[in-house]
C-alpha cells in the first residue's frame, strides 16, 4: 500500500505522480490522508488502481476517471466524478452539485443525498444515490442509468434524451419531457444489477421503483411542442 499524506507533499504532487501510474501498475493500493476539502484531488486517472481518500473533498474529486476505483471517506464538493469515463467513485456521505455530470460511463455510489444537478448531461455513466438527490438531476442526461433509493427534486430528468431513471420515493415535480415509464422485466434486471454493485441491495428491492424516461416530443424542434422547450 502506498499512502500520501496531501498536507505534507501537496496535491500537485500528488496527481503528478498518478499520472505517472497510466497503463498497468503494480502500485495498485493508495491511501490518501489529510485531503482537507483540496480541489481536484486524483483527478484524470488513468489505471487500474484502488485509491481511498480519507477525508472530504473539494471541487471535481476523481474527475476524468479511467479504470480506478476511488473510495471517498467523507463527503465531496461539486463536481465529483464529472466527466468519468470508466471504473467506480463510491462517496460514503453526500455530494454537492452536478455529481457525474457529463460522464461517460463506469459506476459512481453517492451513499449519502446528492444536490442539485445530478448526473446532468449524463452520456453512459451509471449512478446509484442512497438518499436523495436535488433539483434539475439528469437534466439533459443522454444514456446510462440512474438509481436514487430516496427521493428527488423539482424538474427531474429535464430535457431528457435515452437516460433510464429510477427512484424509490416521492418527485416534486418532473421536467419537460420527461414520464413516468412501465417497469418491465429488463428494468427491473438492471435495477437489481445496480443496487447490488452500488453497494444498495440490502436497502432497497427493484420492485420498490418507478422508472422515468423520454416522451420523445422534443428531439426535433415542432412548433407544435413549442409550449414544453
Amino acid at each position: 500500500m502506498q499512502t500520501f499524506d496531501l498536507d505534507a507533499q501537496g496535491l500537485r504532487a500528488l496527481n503528478s505522480t498518478l499520472h505517472g501510474l497510466r497503463g498497468q501498475t503494480n502500485q495498485t493500493v493508495w491511501d490518501v490522508v489529510n485531503p482537507k476539502g483540496a480541489h481536484s484531488i486524483a483527478v484524470g486517472l488513468d489505471a487500474p488502481i484502488d485509491l481511498t481518500v480519507h477525508g472530504s473533498t473539494g471541487y471535481y474529486c476523481a474527475g476524468m476517471n479511467k479504470q480506478a476505483t476511488v473510495r471517498i471517506k467523507g463527503s465531496a464538493g461539486p463536481g465529483v466524478a464529472e466527466n468519468m469515463m470508466s471504473g467506480t467513485v463510491i462517496i460514503d456521505g453526500d455530494a454537492s452539485q452536478y455529481a457525474g455530470a457529463t460522464g461517460n460511463g463506469g459506476l459512481l455510489v453517492i451513499k449519502g443525498n446528492a444536490s442539485s444537478r445530478c448526473g446532468i448531461s449524463m452520456k453512459g455513466i451509471e449512478i446509484v444515490v442512497h438518499g436523495n438527490i436535488g433539483h434539475m438531476s439528469a437534466f439533459m442526461a443522454q444514456s446510462g442509468a440512474m438509481v436514487v433509493l430516496g427521493d428527488a427534486g423539482e424538474a427531474l430528468g429535464d430535457s431528457l434524451y435515452e437516460a433510464r431513471l429510477y427512484v424509490r420515493g416521492s418527485v416534486k415535480s418532473l421536467g419537460a419531457d420527461c414520464v413516468e415509464k412501465p417497469m418491465r422485466a429488463e428494468h427491473l434486471e438492471q435495477v437489481a444489477d445496480l443496487l447490488q454493485r452500488g453497494e444498495a441491495e440490502h436497502l432497497a428491492r427493484p420492485e420498490d421503483f418507478k422508472r422515468y424516461g423520454s416522451a420523445r416530443k422534443l428531439y426535433t424542434f415542432n412548433i407544435d411542442n413549442a409550449g414544453e422547450y
